[in-house]
């Protein structure tokens, strides 16, 4: 992944040790392949990748991609997935502004498979809804392979935005993990 080449080089002179990543759907895929990036290309190593709702990064696609369908069948999709405020989805005006940033964010998290179980050298905690439609329970499990074998997995009750009714307990979570690797 391109962009996350690029965005380890920038960040870089920026990083303090320790540091670590999150991300959430298409950002936890760039945490990984930033993070390793930056071990690969500078020499350094997170404390952890934390990785929410998001299938591991070396599992294939399990449904037709989003980001093809009319514009119509695609609205319907982000209803589905809850996490567009419905006055934003009702504003056709806004929305067909947005429409072609959010379909390339859909192309780049719907294509993007790491050639395979590429192991990180240090832990990987994985966060996701226990209602989430598109990624199960064994979907996170996976990214126990690219753990440096220290895995934990945190689900949270919600859908596939479960971080936004769940913010409290899923930031006291991730407290609670970089404590236990950086203390």
């Amino acid at each position: 992944m391109h962009a996350a080449a690029t965005l380890a080089a920038a960040l870089v002179p920026y990083l303090e040790e320790p540091f670590a990543f999150f991300g959430h759907s298409m950002g936890a895929a760039i945490a990984y392949e930033t993070a390793r990036a930056i071990a690969q290309r500078h020499g350094r190593t997170a404390v952890c990748l934390m990785a929410s709702g998001r299938r591991a990064p070396h599992l294939p696609a399990r449904r037709r991609p989003v980001h093809q369908l009319s514009d119509e069948r695609f609205l319907e999709e982000l209803r589905r997935l809850d996490g567009t405020p419905p006055g934003v989805l009702e504003n056709e005006e806004l929305m067909q502004l947005m429409l072609p940033t959010l379909r390339g964010d859909f192309q780049l998290a719907e294509t993007y498979q790491a050639p395979g179980p590429v192991a990180l050298t240090c832990p990987v905690i994985a966060f996701g809804g226990t209602h989430d439609p598109d990624v199960s329970r064994s979907d996170l499990e996976a990214w126990r392979q690219i753990s440096n074998g220290d895995f934990r997995l945190h689900m949270l009750e919600g859908g596939h935005f479960f971080v936004n009714p769940e913010r409290r307990r899923l930031i006291g979570l991730v407290l609670s993990e970089l404590s236990r690797w950086t203390g």
